[in-house]
């Protein structure tokens, strides 16, 4: 196990750095303290062969210009806020405006925009970095000075675990999570379609015009959006089917059969051409899946190749969205004396 970190250039807030954890398996994670973001996820093939599975960039100043999230840290909200509001006690709060009269995983300034004090940890067998920083009161709208932490952990078994803490001094909605984009063939490798995908979840968040949801819970089962067996995400991707239209593709938040508050087994990726298997576990009650519908090949990556349209897909662990606005779904509010905590694990294997 090792962890090394270099000089990665400067920010507007200061200079930037990038650690990489290494383990003794052939995995290697990147990530800089500039919006704590995943730059990098290496993994052994099925061959043996390291394939990078994170799309992003190999240079800061390519993330100071716009992007989408690519490997983020998402905060203070996860995904979209109707209305780009909501109210505490009474009290209304407006936010940015950044997808149209929508909030959108934290407005047009997120956590993924700010430099994080890192702090490196190890033990006989993981490595990893803590990212830390203040959101101060009114930043992005959002009441409360949050304090929180991000801990990267990769272990000997080929897992990256991304652990979320925080507290609050006012009470606030957090919903955090991380933006990777990920392709099991490689990064620029082509479009992401034949992945084949399990999500443990038997319904969805139905969601109006605007991609916020309705309060209505929608049955997966005979639908595009059943992938409670193997299913490679290009089946039913382009189906007459009015929930998908919405999002151009898959951008919806299933509501995962697990219990929250426990680590448990969510989601699984499988590319047949590399053998690669990424789990997904998490605490979170939900997770979003995005198939890259908005990308259309004028970013250019890692490995010199544009990323187009479908080229990846995300799987977002989150709380439910416009959480603050409805009632009936899980909670968000944090209160002073409370501890948010969340986990995700990305765990990698062949078959």
């Amino acid at each position: 196990m090792n962890i090394n970190y270099e000089p990665w250039g400067s920010s507007p807030e200061g200079k930037a750095g990038l650690y990489t954890l290494t383990n003794d398996t052939g995995m290697t994670v990147k990530i800089t303290n500039y919006g704590a973001i995943i730059t990098s996820i290496i993994v052994p093939d099925k061959d043996g062969k390291p394939i990078d599975v994170a799309l992003g960039y190999d240079n800061l100043q390519q993330y100071l210009e716009k992007h989408p999230h690519f490997g983020g840290l998402i905060g203070r909200y996860g995904n979209r806020i109707g209305g780009a509001s909501f109210s505490i006690n009474g009290q209304q709060y407006q936010l940015a405006a950044n997808n149209g009269k929508n909030n959108l995983h934290g407005g047009p300034i997120g956590f993924d925009k700010y430099l994080h004090k890192g702090e490196t940890f190890e033990t006989d067998d993981t490595v990893g970095v803590i990212m830390r920083r203040v959101s101060p009161h009114m930043e992005s709208g959002f009441p409360g000075a949050l304090t929180y932490a991000v801990y990267y952990t990769l272990t000997a078994d080929n897992e990256l675990m991304i652990t979320y803490e925080a507290e609050t001094d006012a009470p606030t909605h957090v919903n955090l999570t991380n933006h990777s984009y990920f392709n099991l063939a490689g990064e620029g490798s082509g479009d992401a379609l034949a992945t084949e995908i399990v999500i443990k979840s038997t319904h969805l968040t139905k969601v109006d015009d605007d991609l916020i949801p309705t309060g209505e819970l929608y049955p997966v089962a005979g639908t595009p959006f059943d992938f409670t067996e193997p299913t490679a995400l290009g089946t039913a991707i382009e189906a007459d089917d009015a929930q998908l239209q919405l999002g151009g593709g898959y951008d919806h938040n299933f509501i995962l059969d697990t219990a929250i508050h426990n680590t448990e087994l969510a989601a699984t990726a499988y590319q047949p051409t590399t053998g690669i298997l990424m789990e997904l576990h998490t605490t979170e009650p939900g997770v979003q899946l995005y198939t890259a519908n908005n990308l259309d090949g004028t970013l250019v990556g890692k490995s010199g190749k544009a990323y187009e349209r479908r080229s990846a897909f995300c799987l977002e662990t989150q709380h439910y969205p416009d959480s603050p606005n409805k009632d009936e779904f899980p909670p968000t509010l944090l209160l002073p004396g409370d501890q948010y905590q969340s986990q995700t694990i990305y765990k990698f294997a062949v078959r």
